[in-house]
């Protein structure tokens, strides 16, 4: 059974986001805007966990659940334009950052199911060890693996206070929201509007 074109995210829903942030303005040392990068990220998080849902209750085949996470991850990942200022640059950057490990682990799943070796931690801690060594492919697979973990329904617990800054942990941190998606099955329930 396949699914009407953009019922899992849209253009539309993306530029809302974008929009709200021209709107709003970005401070990034505001709590506001901290809440509103997590909000934007979730919102995308949880298209990417109601695609997986789908995936695993057969209502998406492995084919129709990659083109679907194809899709969202273009509307997500395009390059944006539409600001000239740095905070919010910047900002919309550790979304998309965050977002590129979250549909690798998607897409890694759906394509070959969970990691069979280690738990999230032990990747967790194997990637922060690779980007030490300036290894980012390393340090990306093992976030990605992680991922696969996340939607198997393993268990995650992160102090992502503690974390050294850098692509890991905004890797860590998008993988942090979709644990939360996956956990709260109203999340991915939820309608859109």
């Amino acid at each position: 059974m396949s699914t009407p074109e953009g019922e899992f995210y849209t253009d539309e829903r993306w530029q809302n986001w974008l929009d709200r942030l021209d709107d709003e303005g970005v401070d990034l040392e505001d709590e506001d805007s901290a809440r509103l990068r997590l909000n934007m990220q979730d919102d995308v998080v949880i298209a990417v966990a109601k695609i997986v849902s789908a995936y695993d209750d057969d209502h998406l085949s492995q084919e129709e659940a990659m083109g679907e996470l194809e899709d969202v991850s273009a509307i997500v990942l395009t390059e944006i334009d539409q600001f000239d200022d740095e905070d919010t640059l910047m900002l919309v950057d550790a979304v998309q950052t965050a977002m590129v490990c979250v549909f690798h682990s998607a897409q890694e799943y759906v394509a070959a199911g969970p990691a069979d070796e280690g738990d999230i931690q032990q990747h967790v801690e194997a990637a922060q060890a690779a980007e030490t060594e300036e290894d980012l492919d390393t340090a990306h697979v093992h976030c990605v693996q992680a991922g696969t973990l996340i939607l198997d329904g393993e268990e995650f617990e992160m102090d992502l206070e503690e974390m050294e800054y850098g692509l890991v942990a905004e890797w860590v941190n998008g993988l942090d929201s979709l644990y939360e998606a996956m956990r709260d099955p109203e999340v991915i329930e939820e309608d859109d509007e």
